[in-house]
């Protein structure tokens, strides 16, 4: 139909013609839900064809639109841009609300008031005489108290205050930043996604959001669709439409049977041509994600209700009355750490609530005794109320000792060491898009990686070529040496048989390197015809994509890809390039010296096969064989038989291809070896070629039991009689294998299951995938770490991946080891310090409260210890650089404990030295310094020197400790690398000096009163002694550490799948991410504890009578502070992600420090 009558007919549809673009973006939107036949019955109603509808659109469905700002702006006008707005961010002061909203949180700023308020509070109807009736003579005098104390008690309350809204400030503003940098990197990420369009004739990569509608697109395997699109021209498409129908099998488009194509669906097969008809909210994937939007607080709620039913569920009963099992939680399983910090925040907790409440305990029981039964005083009503805050006063004591227990500052330490590794990553080419993968990483035991472009350069060049009966092995031969009719069907058969979209860019200055552009190999074939004086462009010119009969794209099933055209009289050509030896056996005949045909028997098969391609595939060649068929007319009935097609071809000839190995990958696999990690090469490559790339890069060594082998043998090996997949036969390949050739991405995916599922040893497998193709996704989704090429990979597999190799380069996952490994030691030298103070501060605590009835370290002085020391401990000590020492140790399993053995050798050690000059200090440090004894006093006496020396002796030991930390596998050196660490240094200095002032200038509110010289070199003195002391702990044996000493193991239990299979998983372990139902059972010990302890205070408040019994809530800034440090991890606010982990936790990876040790000394999600 003419395009006037094209037009008159939509006319009479109803679309003015006055209107710049013939059809509204309403019926374009309304259009695009039609599905399968239909799309194509309504393009043929409504505008003729899809050319009528580009007349329509003012588009051209060969050229594309002409791309002039004018044109883009007023088509942007009318049908929109191609970005959905992102949902509006919320300000300061809404983060600043919500943090205030956690319900910890206001029960500890209730109790910061009350503790204020009360600290004015002047009881009266009580005097010093009925109170001294009550007490035994010891306890009554220590009791009357600092007459100043209204003037000083108010410090306390006001700096949990203080604190209170330091970390709620800090808290949003943390979140602020996030959300801000964020969004920065989606809008960058969306800037750099570019996509293949026609404009104006040209093709050309424009920015996913510059899309119009009437651009034409050119959509290939791979790809994301970034918008709606109605199809022009096809060659075997197939669309996986699963995320928006969640139908699971390809969907194909041609145009006569489907020809609507939605944005969010992967190109899965097959090239084409698309002309936009709707983007951004207007399209398919927008108007879905503009309804979620909208109903995103109403779906939240309901998820909540829907959550607290299925937990309600979970908890009751069963319809018999027996407990109902417990099921296994649909979430994202955790990291290998992150189970392993769950579990020791777990133990922690039961044994700081084991100490807190045994110091409960004895210090009732003692007082018991002491008034009760020595003195043997009664208890009478009027004594109730000093009893009562006395008893209270020990129960907060306690809850001092459990809240000092456990390392507040682990949250910190893991966010800012995930965070600054992740911003280094990206300068090593390594973009994470799974945090968790960071540190999963350095627990990698294992990393299958492609061949072409991860370990090779991905730059093909044909250096040998089999043509006209001829092995050309040293020089290339040009087209004068060829028999004409080979060296048309040569150029005919290379330039048209190729995506459309390869092509070689001629370098812009003199000397420079082609630019490749498109599949490499493709690209290699298609520099071929050039080097042999023809031209693949004049050839394209002649017969263009658009006249091509039938395209039979390659997939990784057929390893080959053929075109058909049609010849004037009614005749076909095909023409088929792929894997030589699978196009060699559908080959019947073969072109002679002269370009003849002659007959290809079996024998002249194997002499090709051994005289052409091993020798060229023992060199590391990719051998790609090209052959022809002429087919008459009206022979073929159904173009679809492609295996009745493609047979009784014509050889035409065979060509060698080079992919040089990356310079710098034979030094990154031996240090991959020797860190105790196993590489494997998957390649689709035949098996001689996959040996020599091997043994180039040093995957395959001599001397050793090595297995190389291919595809089909690999399945024959693995599958029983019935053709079922077995572990048993799995666990006698993989862990020999080294090399996989002619392998599908189902062997891939086979492989990766196996080996994470062998239990073949007790240390389980922890398995990094590489991947650059579509059908990796399952591979690289199944493994514990995904590694998707930047430059080579398809949307589809970036999608499936943890991290982005932006370089393409293997060497950069060795990088990513050695920055996961380097995350992990960062969490334990943490660990490793901030335990040696807890140890020490609850040790301190409980044995002060038992002999002095107090602690030595007050409560403003554990806020600066808990808050400011945690908080600079943790920076310092997680940004430590990675080191290629490294690499020079085995890898950590999922089940090796966090806190090993040589960490348990130092935490005590320091520990115990520590505890000696402390109690040394706090039971004859009067007589050492000749000084006033600061024992026996009350709570808000003036402060006194012998405590202050305590508490200044006791930082300086952490600070020297801290050096200490630094290493945790036995170093003596600990000052190696530390000035390469600015970051450390200037926190040390910067504590230091801070320690200064608050021992000179703190006064009441810190308890403290200056020293002089002499007792401040002393301090120092006993805190650099850390270091020698450290010498001295490394220089112990592991062996006198029991092993049930190490702490944090991944705990497994096992259950059962719906399918009878037992699985591992951490069924008590929670995610720490903001998703998670459940609460760490450590946050409700703590709340729980905090809950009852406030009511506690309130209550002794309350029936307070003298001044005393203001002192029973001195303790409460250290829960205060601590209580909100604690939170910032259990509900700490990692961006949900989609989990494509799919792995379960597992027994302990293969080398146990431990065991090392002996010797010579590792998701949510």
């Amino acid at each position: 139909m003419a395009a006037n009558e094209t037009i008159a007919l939509h006319q009479r549809n109803g679309v003015n013609s006055s209107n710049e673009f013939g059809i509204p973006l309403n019926e374009l939107k309304s259009m695009m839900e039609q599905r399968g036949k239909e799309s194509v019955t309504h393009v043929a109603q409504h505008y003729t064809d899809v050319d009528g509808m580009c007349k329509l659109l003012k588009t051209s469905p060969t050229k594309g639109i002409t791309g002039s700002p004018g044109e883009l702006e007023r088509r942007r006008s009318v049908y929109g841009s191609n970005v959905i707005p992102p949902k509006k961010s919320k300000t300061l002061l809404q983060l600043i609300w919500e943090a205030l909203q956690d319900v910890t949180l206001i029960i500890l700023e209730i109790a910061a008031i009350i503790s204020l308020g009360l600290s004015f509070y002047r009881p009266s109807g009580q005097t010093q005489e009925g109170q001294a009736a009550c007490l035994p003579s010891n306890l009554a005098a220590s009791g009357g108290g600092d007459h100043d104390e209204g003037d000083t008690g108010w410090i306390e309350g006001a700096a949990i205050l203080i604190s209170v809204a330091v970390v709620v400030l800090v808290t949003a503003i943390n979140d602020y930043t996030k959300e801000k940098q964020f969004r920065g990197l989606q809008n960058r990420i969306e800037k750099e996604q570019k996509f293949s369009t026609i404009r104006n004739g040209n093709t050309i990569e424009i920015a996913v959001a510059d899309i119009v509608v009437g651009d034409v697109l050119q959509v290939k395997y791979g790809d994301l669709m970034p918008s709606d699109g109605v199809l022009i021209q096809s060659n075997d498409l197939k669309i996986d439409e699963s995320s928006l129908t969640g139908e699971s099998d390809l969907v194909k488009k041609s145009q006569d049977r489907d020809i609507f194509l939605l944005s969010g669906t992967h190109v899965m097969e097959g090239s084409g041509r698309v002309v936009v008809s709707a983007v951004g909210i207007h399209s398919q994937t927008g108007i879905i994600l503009t309804l979620l939007g909208a109903s995103e607080e109403e779906s939240a709620k309901e998820t909540k209700r829907d959550e607290a039913l299925l937990n309600d569920t979970e908890a009751g009963e069963g319809a018999d009355g027996k407990a109902a099992p417990k099921k296994r939680r649909s979430k994202k399983e955790q990291s290998v750490l992150q189970a392993k910090l769950t579990k020791l925040a777990v133990q922690i907790g039961y044994a700081g609530f084991g100490v807190s409440l045994l110091t409960v305990v004895i210090l009732i029981v003692v007082f018991c005794i002491e008034v009760f039964g020595t003195n043997n005083i009664s208890w009478t009503s009027e004594c109730t109320s000093i009893y009562i805050q006395y008893f209270v006063k020990f129960f907060i004591i306690g809850i001092t000792v459990l809240v000092v227990a456990v390392p507040e500052g682990l949250p910190l330490a893991v966010t800012i060491s995930l965070a600054f590794s992740v911003k280094k990553m990206m300068k090593d080419n390594n973009l994470v898009r799974h945090l968790d993968a960071c540190e999963t990483m350095g627990s990698a035991t294992a990393i299958c990686s492609d061949k072409t472009g991860t370990l090779t350069t991905n730059r093909m060049t044909v250096v040998e070529c089999f043509l006209a009966g001829k092995y050309f092995n040293d020089k290339l031969p040009k087209a004068q040496d060829l028999p004409p009719s080979i060296v048309q069907k040569l150029v005919t058969g290379i330039s048209i048989n190729s995506a459309y979209t390869s092509k070689i860019i001629s370098p812009e200055i003199e000397g420079g390197q082609p630019t490749q552009v498109g599949n490499k190999t493709e690209c290699a074939l298609l520099g071929f015809v050039r080097d042999i004086g023809r031209d693949y462009d004049s050839v394209r010119q002649d017969i263009t994509e658009e006249t091509l009969f039938k395209v039979y794209t390659f997939n990784s099933v057929r390893k080959s890809m053929s075109t058909v055209i049609s010849n004037p009289d009614g005749s076909y050509r095909l023409y088929t390039k792929g894997a030589s030896e699978i196009v060699l056996k559908k080959c019947s005949t073969v072109l002679d010296e002269e370009g003849e045909i002659k007959n290809f028997t079996a024998y002249d098969r194997q002499d090709v096969v051994s005289t052409v391609i091993q020798p060229m595939a023992q060199n590391g060649l990719r051998t790609i064989a090209l052959a022809y068929k002429d087919i008459g007319p009206n022979v073929v009935k159904d173009w679809d038989s492609e295996n009745e097609i493609i047979q009784n071809l014509t050889c035409i000839g065979i060509t060698g291809i080079a992919d040089p190995v990356r310079p710098e990958v034979p030094d990154a696999i031996k240090k991959c070896q020797r860190a105790g990690i196993t590489v494997r090469m998957v390649t689709g490559d035949n098996m001689s070629t996959a040996r020599s790339i091997a043994i180039k890069c040093g995957i395959i060594q001599p001397h050793k039991e090595m297995l190389v082998i291919d595809g089909k043998e690999f399945n024959r090996r693995i599958r029983n009689a019935n053709g079922e997949i077995e572990q048993r036969l799995l666990d006698e390949v993989w862990p020999t294998l080294r090399v996989l050739a002619r392998s599908s991405p189902t062997d891939k995916h086979t492989l990766v299951k196996g080996i994470i599922d062998s239990e073949l040893s007790p240390n389980r497998e922890v398995v990094a995938v590489t991947g650059d193709g579509t059908n990796d996704g399952p591979a690289l989704k199944k493994a514990d770490i995904g590694f998707a090429m930047g430059i080579a990979g398809t949307d589809v597999a970036k999608e499936a991946s943890d991290i982005i190799l932006t370089d393409d380069n293997f060497s950069s996952i060795v990088k990513a080891v050695m920055w996961g490994r380097n995350v992990y030691d960062s969490i334990a030298k943490f660990l490793q310090f901030q335990l040696t103070v807890n140890v020490v501060a609850v040790t301190v605590a409980f044995l002060g409260a038992c002999i002095i009835k107090d602690s030595p370290l007050k409560a403003v002085q554990m806020l600066w210890v808990n808050l400011i020391m945690d908080t600079f401990a943790s920076l310092a000590l997680a940004t430590e650089q990675p080191n290629e020492d490294l690499l020079l140790r085995k890898p950590y399993g999922r089940n090796k404990a966090l806190i090993s053995r040589t960490m348990m050798k130092n935490i005590l050690g320091h520990a115990i030295y520590q505890l000696i000059v402390i109690f040394t200090l706090l039971f004859a440090g009067e007589q050492i310094f000749d000084i006033d004894n600061g024992r026996g006093l009350t709570l808000h006496a003036a402060p006194t020197q012998h405590f202050t020396i305590i508490f200044n002796t006791f930082v300086m030991m952490q600070v020297f400790n801290e050096i200490n930390a630094r290493k945790i596998h036995g170093e003596r050196d600990v000052f190696s690398g530390m000035y390469t660490n600015p970051v450390f240094c200037s926190i040390l200095i910067g504590t230091f000096v801070a320690q200064v002032f608050i021992v000179e200038y703190g006064g009441m509110w810190f308890t403290t009163t200056p020293l002089s010289i002499s007792q401040w070199l002393w301090c120092v003195f006993l805190g650099m002694m850390e270091l020698l002391w450290g010498q001295v702990v490394s220089s112990v044996p592991n062996s006198v550490i029991p092993k049930a000493f190490s702490f944090g193991k991944a705990k497994k239990t096992t259950g059962t799948n719906a399918a009878g299979r037992v699985e591992y998983y951490e069924d008590e372990a929670p995610d720490f991410t903001e998703d998670s139902i459940r609460r760490g059972q450590i946050l409700w010990f703590r709340g729980l504890n905090r809950i009852q302890q406030q009511i506690s205070v309130v209550e002794a408040f309350k029936h307070s009578t003298d001044i005393r019994g203001k002192a029973a809530s001195n303790h409460d800034d250290i829960r205060v502070v601590n209580a909100f440090r604690s939170s910032l991890y259990e509900t700490s606010h990692h961006a949900p992600t989609a989990g494509i982990h799919d792995f379960q936790p597992r027994t302990s990876g293969p080398f146990d420090d431990d065991e090392d040790d002996d010797a010579v000394e590792k998701r949510d999600e």
